[in-house]
């Protein structure tokens, strides 16, 4: 299938797709007149990079993990796949509490900001 094709059974954009390509995530054939032409495992493809991406992984993850994907399914558990979704676990724990202290941090400073308010001159 051509490129178009692809991008409308899938909902991405040619241009994401070509970026997929350069970023080693698709690989399709170039026919003679120098088209893309997309296996029809494309379609499951671009679906697994975009729960992937959704997951919050990047490009350059989703590359390694590709080879241990199923079409369709789940990333099976392999050397690579444990360990990249491992430490992008850690990562978000970390984000996570980094949030948690932002957010205790402004609740702290928008309680003393409003403790702090005085009523205006001449109002009661």
């Amino acid at each position: 299938m051509l490129i178009g094709e692809l991008a409308h059974r899938t909902g991405v954009s040619t241009r994401l797709l070509r970026y997929y390509e350069e970023q080693g995530l698709l690989h399709p054939h170039r026919d003679p007149n120098g088209y893309r032409s997309y296996p029809e495992s494309a379609v499951a493809a671009v679906a697994k990079i975009r729960e992937l991406l959704a997951a919050g992984l990047t490009t350059e993850d989703i590359g390694q993990l590709m080879p241990c994907a199923e079409p369709g399914g789940p990333v099976q558990a392999c050397e690579m796949s444990v360990r990249i979704m491992s430490e992008r676990t850690a990562e978000l724990g970390r984000r996570i509490a980094d949030l948690d202290r932002q957010r205790t941090e402004l609740t702290a400073q928008l309680g003393a900001s409003l403790g702090a308010q005085t009523p205006m001159a001449g109002t009661r």
